[in-house]
This record gives structure tokens, C-alpha cells and sequence, in this order.
């Protein structure tokens, strides 16, 4: 009874894809080899999902030894102990040994684990497609794998003759360009610690990545290009350096030349040195990988908090290498035939997500630069050139392309592309019909993910042997334990799971091979434990607000359980906001309050910053002015609130913390019960004008007219 009425509380959406020959498929396969060696049948997705999750030793060790995985060191019968506590972040695999960079440049023999070159390898296959933005406007250069690997040697043996020894960390702030690439790989044949950021990004942003991790070296471009602008970096690379002063374990700044041929001239930055100059010192281009364990780290990523400098997440290399066979093989159905083109920056998870497909021998294909130039369809032009089969985008991209009358299957020849993926913000019902109805060729799958930066994973994912409905995410991912939890418990000791059909807050109940090692940086640990072990008991959440369909079981993600703002899929923190107002406008702002609006009608979450202005000072257009300004100079121009209004009173709890969630609801249409925490819940009636579009408008022209 209980399933008939939530089937009629939540209709089946319209289906808008399916497999023609599920039976061909990588998870398909994967699920009949997993069936015949543990003597189970699973009858659906759902039963092998739960297999995946309630025996977790037996499932990883399975998908360890499915893929060509290069490894060292005996593979351990039991790879996790499933009674360890979720929060004393389990050991996985212990005793095998193995190398990212080397998983990444070559395959692994089914038997023992050696590396090899194979024919998803092989020296002659194109490994990287480098395109410049326009993508007609420099030539497109194709880099085989046998040059990928000499490449990686040459700077490996350059970085370790400059000083490069396991567990340093090596930053960079470039393009997605093949030099990046050869960093990344490079950085990590030593067991070094790599991270990236991007060059859009403010100095301050940087620095609050850098002075954290403390970097040997910083690889960084001399100019980028964007929407048909080029942008000196030298002057950033001075700030850079000069706010680096206080690190001890930094040695300066290699310089990476963004137009061939001609390196800008860097002698006037101090301690920088030309890229000639530093693998200059390589004598030999032999790849020579460092002895790591499976729970080394290798990778550091952000994470914007609502408070204080950003996260320094630390991954390990086991987890992310075997669950990324799991994800890109049987999720995303990629493998060496595959090309794969994932529109990113440097500054954020898709970069590793762009890298990490080559464990597959597939292609992959970098893009630098505004995917508009020299108009809408570039992209999209590209995708049909260089036959493109896996697409990354954002909801965002799609959105423009829709609003834009562009319909890409009329653009280019579109017959290669079997999988979008879209991820970095909820992608709407209204874009999931477009992209069938009218924008792409109705034989591909439109595989909306979500995970995280935390993670290094997913959560929510695709999957081609089930049919794909409107909206959300088709499943939950393979060894991810996952559940939904009420969301107005208060007790972490006292947690209540909400059945299929309720919104709650996400959770991830079990230890999973991709969590991170640890935060970087002051108290990092500690921080470690209160992102996601300090709400509920020995379970980590995340932060998402989501719901299962009783029935589809698609996973609907409704927004960030917190303050998190996300304009356009760019994450950051509100942190980042008030730290600027607090640095530049002391005198005249007392405090503000900066919150995400999305309202049922809205595309798109756009930010809304509160001003209260100290005694004798006015709010004024001149303000608003300087303030966006500020914003726009020491982040970038996607962290500018769209409107910034004047509030007499900032909701605060009775310790004086404010209170974002409520503001954020508010303005988003809804209408709430203060907290009993608040010291001043009637604060909150001022926001609800703002939930409307004409006071919108209104109240941001009339202050403009001041």
C-alpha cells in the first residue's frame, strides 16, 4: 500500500532514453563476471548496488582485479575492515603498492599487475588533442602516447634534479593545456603533491590555496586568452610571489609559455625561472616512478566552507585510481576508443575528472578558453570535428546554447556523441526535455552527476543499463553507501533514515575508498572531522539536500543544506565574500549577509549581498559600485552578486553567528518558521520582499537612481 501511494505522490517522469543493447555494455558485462564469482544473481541495478555497498571488501577487491590496474605488493583477501569506524577514515588495500602517473601512462596486466603498453595505449594512439580557444584560431595539435610519456620523463627528471622528492607539494596556475597535463603527471611519477588553480582567479583567492599547502614550486602561464582578450600574468606573478615571502619550504616560479615560440619575459619577476631553464636540467627523457603506497597522497583540492580560508582536501592515489576505472568504465562508458572532451578549468575537481579518463587509454581532449569564441556553437563545432563521444558541460552551457536558438544537432555532425555529462549545479527538467526534444540526437544519454571535490567521486551518476528519466541523477554510484537522513533532527546520536520519496539530507554511511586523507593546513584534521563527521554520529554528510524516487530511483538533488553559493555552477563559499567586505570596507559597512536565490521560476541561482551600513555612512549606487568592483578584483567577475541591497538588521543565533539558511530560503520563495535559536527572529521579515522579481528590479533601480 505504502509503495502504491508514493508512486502516486511521485509519477514516473517521462522516460527519455534507454539503452538499445544493454547486454553490450561495460556495467553489464562487469555484472555477469561479478555474478559468476560470487554464485549470486542480481536482478536488477538495485540489487547489485546494495550487493555493492553491504560487502564492500568483497566488491572492491572484485573491481580491483576486473581492470588493468598497475600495482606492486600482494593484494589483501579482506581490503577494508568493515567494522572500522566511518570517522577514523579506514585504511584500504593495505600492503599494495602503486603509482598515479603510472596508471595514467600505462596499462596494468591483468595477472600481475605490471605495467605494460597495450593497444589502448600504444605508442602510435593519440593520447591528447590540445585546443586553443576558437579552436580554428591556433592550430589543433594530437600528441601520441609514446610523446606524452617522453614528455612526463623529461620534466619528471628536471623537477627531481631541482629538488622534487616525495610528499612535496608542486602548485600550478595555468590553462587546460598539455604542459599542464605533463606537470600534473610529472608531479606525480614522484610521489610530490599536485594542485592547480586557475588563472582567472584573484591573487588573494591563490594565496589562501598556497600559503596553506606551502608548494616547492609554482608552474604558472605567462599569458591566458579569454573570450578573444589576452591577459599579461606577469603582474600576478609578482603579487604571487611577493605574498609567498613567508614560506620557507618555496623555491619560485616556473614560467609556462602560452604562445609557442615566443616566452614572455620574466626577468623582472623575482625568482622566476623559463621553462627552458628548469628541464633544462633533465638528462634523460626515461620515466622512473617513485615506490608509493595505495594510501600516499598525490592530489590536493578546495573546498569553499562557509567560514574562514578554503579547505585543502588531500587524496590518496588507490582510491582515486579504482574507483575512477569504476566510474569511467561502468558509469560513464569510456573506454579506449572513447574521446572524451570535459569543458573545466584548472581551478576545480572536473580537471582531475578530465585527466583521470586516460586510466581508460581513451582520448582526451583539452579546451582553453571561453567555449563562445568566435560564437555560441565553437564547442559544439568541435565536438563534430574531432568526434567527440563523452562531452562534460555545466547546465549552465546548455542553457546558453538554448537560449541562444542554438540547436547543436543542426550545427555539426553529432553522429560520435553517445554521452553529455553535466555536473557543478542542478540541471532543470525544462533542460533535460530540450536536450531530447530539440538540441541533440535522441540516441544519447544525458548523464547528470553530482559528487564532489570532497570526494573526488560521485555520488549521484549515470548508467546505461538503466532508463533515463527527467530529472536528477539515474542512480546512486557503485560503492558509495548511501542514505537519506531527516533533516530537522538535531541529535547527531539520534539520526533518522527517511524512506524513498522524502527529501533529507544526503549521507554517506560507510567508509569509501576515494575519501581524503586529510585537510591540509592549520588544524587540519580537526577540520577534516567537522566538515563531515560533526553533524551526524560516525556517518559523513555532505551537505546536499536530496530526495530518492520511490520507484525510478533517480536521485533528485534540491540544493545545499547550507550556505554554499552556486551562480552558474561556480561553488564558493559566503566566507569569501565577507572577507572582502571586512578587508577594503571597514569604515563604512558594519556588517552583510550574502545568500543564493533560486526560486522555483529561476534557471539559475543568482547571489544576493545584504549591506548594513555603520551609523553616519549612506548606501549609495557609488557603493554598490566599489563593492562589486572589489569583489570582482580579488575573486573573479562569477563571484559578483548579481544585486547588492541594503539590510537594517542581519539575523543572527543567540551566540551572535549569522544565520544564512533562513535568508537563503526567503528569498528563494519560501515561507518559514524561524528557529528558536535565532536572538532576533523578527529580523527575518524584512528578506521577504526580495523573494519577489518587481523588488527585484525596482529596489536595484531605485538605488541606482540615488
Amino acid at each position: 500500500m505504502a509503495q502504491q501511494q508514493h508512486q502516486h505522490q511521485h509519477p514516473i517522469p517521462r522516460k527519455l532514453w534507454e539503452h538499445p543493447r544493454k547486454e553490450t555494455t561495460d556495467m553489464w558485462k562487469f555484472k555477469v563476471s561479478l555474478e559468476k564469482a560470487t554464485g549470486r544473481t542480481f536482478a536488477n541495478y538495485d540489487a547489485l548496488y546494495k550487493f555493492s555497498v553491504t560487502q564492500r571488501s568483497t566488491f572492491w577487491r572484485f573491481v580491483f582485479d576486473y581492470f588493468p590496474i598497475v600495482y606492486r605488493g600482494n593484494v589483501p583477501d579482506v581490503v577494508v575492515d568493515e567494522s572500522a569506524r566511518m570517522d577514523s577514515i579506514p585504511r584500504w588495500f593495505t600492503g599494495v603498492r602503486m603509482n598515479f602517473a603510472e596508471n595514467i601512462l600505462f596499462s596494468g596486466d591483468l595477472a600481475t599487475g605490471k605495467p605494460i603498453v597495450d593497444a589502448a595505449k600504444a605508442d602510435d594512439k593519440i593520447a591528447v588533442t590540445e585546443v586553443r580557444e576558437g579552436a580554428f584560431l591556433e592550430p589543433i595539435r594530437h600528441v601520441t602516447w609514446r610523446e606524452l610519456r617522453q614528455r612526463v620523463g623529461r620534466l619528471s627528471n628536471a623537477m627531481r634534479a631541482w629538488g622534487v622528492k616525495k610528499g612535496d607539494r608542486v602548485a600550478l596556475v595555468a590553462s587546460t593545456c598539455l604542459d599542464t597535463l605533463v606537470v600534473f603527471l610529472a608531479t606525480t611519477t614522484l610521489g610530490a603533491l599536485f594542485s592547480s588553480s586557475s588563472t582567472d582567479m584573484g591573487v588573494k583567492g591563490i594565496l589562501d590555496r598556497l600559503t596553506q599547502i606551502k608548494p616547492r614550486w609554482l608552474f604558472m602561464d605567462d599569458w591566458a586568452v579569454y573570450n578573444g582578450k589576452k591577459i599579461d600574468l606577469r603582474g600576478k606573478m609578482k603579487d604571487i610571489m611577493a605574498g609567498m615571502g613567508g614560506v620557507e619550504e618555496f623555491q619560485g616560479i616556473v614560467s609556462q609559455v602560452r604562445f609557442k615560440g615566443q616566452p614572455a619575459d620574466i626577468s623582472a619577476v623575482p625568482r622566476a625561472r623559463t621553462w627552458e631553464e628548469f628541464i633544462s636540467k633533465a638528462e634523460t627523457d626515461e620515466l622512473v616512478f617513485e615506490d608509493t603506497d595505495f594510501s600516499d597522497p598525490f592530489l590536493v583540492v578546495y573546498s569553499s566552507g562557509t567560514t574562514g580560508q578554503p579547505k585543502c582536501i588531500v587524496h590518496a592515489i588507490g582510491g582515486v585510481i579504482v574507483s575512477g576505472h569504476k566510474e569511467y568504465r561502468l558509469h560513464r562508458c569510456i573506454n579506449a576508443e572513447s574521446r572524451q572532451l570535459q569543458y573545466t578549468t584548472t581551478g576545480w575537481i572536473m580537471y582531475l575528472a578530465s585527466a583521470q579518463a586516460l586510466i581508460t587509454g581513451c582520448r582526451m581532449v583539452i579546451y582553453d578558453g571561453s567555449p563562445f569564441v568566435p560564437n555560441l556553437t565553437n564547442l559544439i563545432k568541435l565536438v563534430g570535428q574531432e568526434k567527440v563521444t563523452h562531452l562534460g558541460i555545466s547546465p549552465r552551457y546548455l542553457q546558453t546554447l538554448q537560449t541562444g536558438g542554438v540547436v547543436p544537432k543542426k550545427v555539426a555532425d553529432l553522429s560520435a556523441l553517445k554521452v553529455i555529462t553535466s555536473t557543478g549545479m542542478v540541471l532543470s527538467d525544462q533542460l533535460f526535455e530540450w536536450v531530447y526534444d530539440e538540441g541533440f540526437p535522441p540516441s544519447v544519454q544525458l548523464d547528470n552527476i553530482s559528487g564532489g571535490t570532497d570526494l573526488a567521486a560521485c555520488f549521484g551518476t549515470g548508467n546505461p543499463i538503466l532508463p533515463l528519466y527527467v530529472g536528477g541523477c539515474q542512480c546512486l554510484s557503485l560503492g558509495v553507501p548511501v542514505k537519506v537522513y531527516d533533516q530537522t533532527v538535531e541529535d547527531r546520536y539520534k539520526a533518522v533514515e527517511v524512506e524513498d520519496g522524502v527529501p533529507g539530507e544526503l549521507v554517506a554511511y560507510q567508509a569509501f575508498p576515494t575519501m581524503p586523507l586529510t585537510f591540509l593546513g592549520t588544524n587540519g584534521p580537526q577540520r577534516y572531522f567537522d566538515s563531515y563527521f560533526a553533524r551526524f554520529d560516525n556517518v559523513w554528510t555532505h551537505g546536499d539536500f536530496i530526495m530518492i524516487h520511490p520507484v525510478t530511483k533517480q536521485v533528485f538533488f534540491l540544493g545545499r543544506a547550507d550556505g554554499v553559493l552556486n551562480p552558474s555552477g561556480v561553488r564558493f563559499g559566503s566566507a569569501e565574500i565577507y572577507s572582502i567586505i571586512e578587508a577594503k570596507f571597514p569604515d563604512r559597512i558594519s556588517d552583510s549577509i550574502c545568500v543564493g536565490q533560486r526560486r522555483p521560476q529561476d534557471q539559475d541561482e543568482r547571489v544576493i549581498l545584504f549591506l548594513l551600513m555603520k551609523p553616519g555612512h549612506q548606501f549609495a549606487p557609488q557603493l554598490v559600485r566599489e563593492v562589486k568592483d572589489a569583489i570582482r578584483k580579488a575573486t573573479s567577475p562569477r563571484h559578483v552578486p548579481k544585486f547588492v541591497f541594503e539590510t537594517k538588521e542581519i539575523p543572527t543565533t543567540v551566540n551572535l553567528k549569522k544565520v544564512e539558511l533562513p535568508v537563503k530560503q526567503i528569498v528563494s520563495g519560501k515561507v518559514i518558521k524561524p528557529s528558536g535559536t535565532l536572538l532576533n527572529p523578527e529580523s527575518l521579515n524584512y528578506y521577504y520582499q526580495f523573494a519577489k522579481d518587481e523588488n527585484l528590479v525596482d529596489l536595484a533601480e531605485q538605488k541606482a537612481k540615488l
